[in-house]
């Protein structure tokens, strides 16, 4: 799929987004008002299957195949107590979606979504964040690139989803950076950390937004300083979605702070995008403010893995279904208004 050459070549990409095709929508809005119901009376499922319609460039939007991919890299800011959990789980729990026992692994396939797992040199976390960059420009590229690899030709719909231990420490730094506010903002539990652990995780937020900050000077740059490869990778599977004309539906908190430094730049990235859910993590209602984004399910979800967004593809599904399904007034020889 898309490859990013260079920093340079990332940026070139996400300053010349492509835009929806208006007439496949407007096609699409011409046959919605042709079906057998009153106008809008189906709500965000006839937004949903517009929206689906531009993107996918034909009037009648699919979801044959829809692809989570999952991206799973570890964290050196880690090694400051931010997490309830160790970095081996990271590794532990890849192999739980390769044998197809983890929550993302139900949800996928009961959303009939086909899934891909792509860890990202597990052995070799980045580097702690609070006194040096998190990667170097060459992984930093490196990831984004894995991220465009798993944009493949003939998906219908994209799901990224995540994992990383320590990685709701990444994402918050990149809100605090991108769109300002103290660390405490933009903090939440993440595995489910309270008092001295929370203290550390803010604390490390504080100190690593302070050293990178005045260096963050591009999308790419914020990602390298204070993402991790997981969360490049999101941002590089993205963007390239966003180059193939393929619709994107965001999860939780962690997901959608890879959009945060591209966003920063270019707020139209997310005009591609679906927000799943609304995470409990306290900053995500914050940070779909600052992308506009509004979510379509809020469960008190937080796990990340992408599940949030697989459940959230069965609304999609239905939206497809309905437009594509439903009879015109003309063909069930219904009177219309």
């Amino acid at each position: 799929m898309t490859a990013f050459a260079s920093k340079a070549a990332f940026e070139a990409a996400l300053a010349t987004l492509p835009e929806a095709d208006a007439a496949s929508r407007q096609a699409a809005a011409e046959r919605q008002a042709t079906l057998t119901k009153p106008p809008g009376s189906l709500g965000r499922l006839e937004e949903i299957a517009l929206f689906l319609a531009g993107w996918q460039r034909r009037e009648r939007p699919r979801l044959d195949r829809g692809r989570v991919a999952v991206f799973a890299g570890n964290h050196g800011v880690a090694a400051r107590g931010v997490s309830a959990y160790p970095t081996a789980v990271t590794t532990q729990m890849v192999a739980n979606f390769e044998r197809g026992g983890a929550a993302i692994n139900a949800l996928a396939a009961v959303s009939g979504l086909e899934l891909v797992v792509v860890p990202l040199d597990l052995e070799r976390p980045t580097a702690d964040m609070t006194v040096a960059p998190a990667m170097s420009e060459a992984e930093c590229l490196h990831a984004l690139n894995a991220g465009a690899a798993a944009v493949e030709p003939g998906i219908d719909l994209l799901v990224p989803g995540e994992m990383g231990i320590a990685n709701s420490t990444a994402a918050a730094a990149l809100c605090a950076a991108s769109f300002g506010g103290n660390a405490v903002d933009w903090v939440g539990p993440g595995t489910g950390v309270v008092g001295a652990a929370l203290a550390a995780k803010v604390a490390a937020v504080e100190a690593a937004v302070t050293l990178q900050a005045a260096t963050c000077i591009s999308a790419f740059e914020t990602l390298r300083r204070l993402g991790g490869r997981e969360i490049a990778a999101i941002a590089g599977a993205v963007v390239a979605a966003r180059t193939a004309g393929i619709p994107v539906l965001m999860d939780g908190y962690i997901c959608c702070s890879a959009l945060a430094p591209l966003a920063r730049r270019n707020p139209d990235v997310t005009d591609h995008c679906l927000a799943a859910h609304r995470s409990a993590e306290p900053g995500h209602a914050r940070l779909l403010a600052h992308l506009r984004l509004e979510p379509l399910l809020n469960l008190e979800m937080r796990l990340g893995e992408g599940s949030g967004a697989a459940v959230a593809a069965g609304i999609v599904r239905a939206a497809v279904a309905a437009h594509n399904g439903m009879a015109t007034f003309a063909e069930a020889g219904v009177a219309d208004a």
